[in-house]
């Protein structure tokens, strides 16, 4: 079944929540009209699209209350301590979307099947220079780290379009697996744009770094073999949900670091 568009709100100005309130209340309002019309059952079909509203509303509350520039103000900069803010509030939003399709995922498609004991460095990002622990991490020159998040984020604008794509075709996928997946890609372009806007404050003038880690696993996903295309959709999920708590932990780091010089 095709799903209605996530809308995403543009947490980065100051009119993004409630366009996105109201257009997500619209995607649900127009859902439950369409299944209706099919007969289908209105509770089963609408709560995925439900779920995703409250959720977005949640972080557009979290949002609502941090200083934005007025509409139409010319020359406005958001300052670089609300830039962190923000971003700290979605990259967590990321991730506990990521957890939750990917707990979905392995109980509905991987029970039974080990397929956990093969996603031991099997991420395409695994090849990136990340910190092993939270020492490391503090070692770690800021600059560095800033590119490092730029770096992971790029890295997943492909395989999220893809996902979001071959999601769409997998048997009996459910509408929550699929319209997260839809949600995260949004969100993580989201994200890239306010850490371009962070990495523009903390060093401007600096050329930015556009590398990022290549994507491969289009064909297993495509796979005619069942159980290797759901380990290629698992494994995809699992490498995610572990990106996202890296990206989450950086940028708590960096913030802590950058705005309360190491205060907190």
């Amino acid at each position: 079944m095709k799903m209605s568009k996530v809308y995403k709100a543009n947490i980065w100005g100051g009119e993004g929540c409630r366009t996105t309130r109201s257009s997500l209340a619209n995607g649900v309002s127009r859902t439950i009209t369409t299944m209706d019309s099919k007969g289908l059952s209105l509770k089963a079909v609408s709560l995925p699209l439900l779920l995703l509203l409250a959720s977005n509303l949640l972080l557009c509350k979290s949002v609502a209350s941090l200083p934005v520039c007025p509409s139409g103000a010319a020359n406005c900069q958001v300052s670089l301590r609300d830039l962190f803010d923000r971003a700290v509030i979605l990259s967590h939003y990321i991730h506990n979307l990521s957890s939750e399709m990917f707990n979905e995922f392995d109980k509905r498609y991987a029970q039974g099947k080990g397929f956990f004991t093969k996603t031991i460095n099997s991420c395409h990002t695994s090849t990136l220079p990340t910190p092993d622990d939270k020492d490391q991490a503090q070692q770690t020159k800021h600059e560095d780290l800033l590119n490092l998040v730029l770096t992971v984020l790029r890295s997943w604008n492909d395989p999220l379009y893809h996902l979001v794509t071959e999601m769409r075709g997998l048997q009996e996928a459910p509408d929550t697996i699929l319209s997260r997946a839809i949600e995260i890609e949004e969100q993580n372009k989201q994200l890239l744009e306010g850490m371009e806007k962070i990495v523009g404050q903390v060093q401007p003038g600096v050329k930015e770094n556009e590398v990022y880690s290549v994507w491969s696993g289009l064909p297993s996903l495509q796979m005619a073999d069942e159980d290797t295309r759901l380990f290629a959709f698992y494994n995809l999920l699992h490498c995610l949900r572990r990106d996202s708590n890296k990206i989450d932990n950086y940028l708590k780091l960096l913030k802590c670091r950058l705005i309360y010089n190491n205060n907190c």
